[in-house]
């Protein structure tokens, strides 16, 4: 059965590349006609106007600027709700503009770097996928995603190694927060008078230091100690609602 027509336009600020994804399309992806190419933003909103594609490939460095793209990508999924955005950059380190252009509304992501855009990847856009990456971007997420899992998986076994129940969990958190206890005190979840915390903060110290470690031990130290021993997840030190 023959695949199912549909039509691009691609934005790409440097010429030899843009050449180079038109040869993609022509050879690899025959289906796909190209009805447009822009090198900047002035050039791409009229190809719009004069006619709406099916997909955007987009790259996110236009002209030196990463924002560009990713404002793009967010016009085009708020005015043409049914035009996929498929990002194709150049930008291979930069995980933060990756999550700004999956915010943005984008449908996936293909790092021009290991086997570039295929096939496979245009037309699982096509058929609505979300969240299609190519291999050099899979294998970051997959890396951070390991790191995740055995980081919450070491937070689970301190806490119950040390025994540390959620008043615990908060009153660290909040002393990592730079809170003091008459603080901590007023804070709506927690129950606890500023003695109740001094004994708790004592208590704590008897679980997490071994008793040649005990003696000094302030406030600062022991909220490094829960930190070391991941009790508290540093990307996670929000305070509670007061």
């Amino acid at each position: 059965m023959e695949a199912k027509k549909f039509k691009v336009i691609i934005v790409e600020d440097v010429k030899l590349e843009l050449k180079g994804t038109e040869e993609i399309f022509r050879y690899e992806i025959p289906e796909a006609e190209v009805i447009g190419t822009a090198m900047t933003e002035r050039e791409f909103w009229p190809l719009m106007e004069r006619a709406v594609p099916d997909l955007v490939l987009l790259d996110l460095g236009l002209g030196g600027s990463t924002t560009i793209g990713v404002e793009i990508c967010r016009n085009v999924t708020a005015r043409y709700p049914g035009v996929h955005v498929l990002i194709f950059t150049g930008e291979v380190l930069n995980e933060k503009l990756w999550v700004e252009a999956l915010d943005a509304g984008a449908d996936g992501i293909i790092l021009k770097t290991g086997e570039l855009l295929t096939k496979t990847d245009v037309q699982a856009v096509m058929d609505g996928k979300k969240l299609v990456f190519n291999y050099p971007i899979l294998e970051r997420i997959v890396e951070r995603f390991k790191r995740s899992v055995i980081g919450e998986a070491r937070r689970q076994e301190a806490v119950i190694r040390y025994d540390i129940d959620e008043y615990d969990e908060r009153f660290l958190r909040h002393l990592a927060l730079g809170y003091t206890k008459e603080m901590i005190a007023n804070l709506k979840g927690m129950p606890f008078g500023v003695k109740s915390l001094e004994k708790r903060q004592n208590d704590l110290v008897g679980r997490l230091f071994s008793q040649g470690e005990r003696l000094g031990v302030n406030a600062t130290r022991l909220v490094v100690r829960a930190l070391e021993l991941r009790i508290l997840d540093i990307d996670r030190l929000e305070a509670d609602d007061e």
